[in-house]
């Protein structure tokens, strides 16, 4: 299943840093090995992956839906309200860290 899977994710994937939409549901991805998404708050400019498999959606839920549920902690403490102005960076198979940074949303930013 992964075989069949990974071509058109891995390409949103790529894409992904310049804000494309992708039709492709949540169990795909997962199938795929893309088990996080990186998502960037546009309150505090964060960079923070979302692990996928925890997310309590259908895995029929195509990807680009997930942000409108996604919101910032940092950013919600600090106004008092659930905060949740986010973009979707790109599908990952691992989280950000410090031998993987985030990925460059435009050109010549980071």
């Amino acid at each position: 299943m992964k075989a069949d899977a990974r071509p058109g994710l891995s390409s949103w994937g790529a894409m992904g840093r310049r804000h494309t939409r992708s039709r492709r549901p949540l169990g795909d991805a997962l199938n795929a090995g893309y088990l996080y998404l990186e998502v960037r708050c546009l309150g505090c400019d964060t960079h923070q992956t979302v692990a996928l498999n925890t997310v309590r959606r259908p895995k029929a839920t195509p990807i680009h839906e997930l942000e409108r549920y996604l919101r910032c902690k940092d950013c919600s403490q600090l106004r008092g309200f659930p905060y949740k102005r986010s973009h979707l960076v790109a599908l990952r198979p691992n989280r950000i860290s410090a031998s993987e940074p985030p990925s460059t949303w435009w050109p010549g930013e980071r």
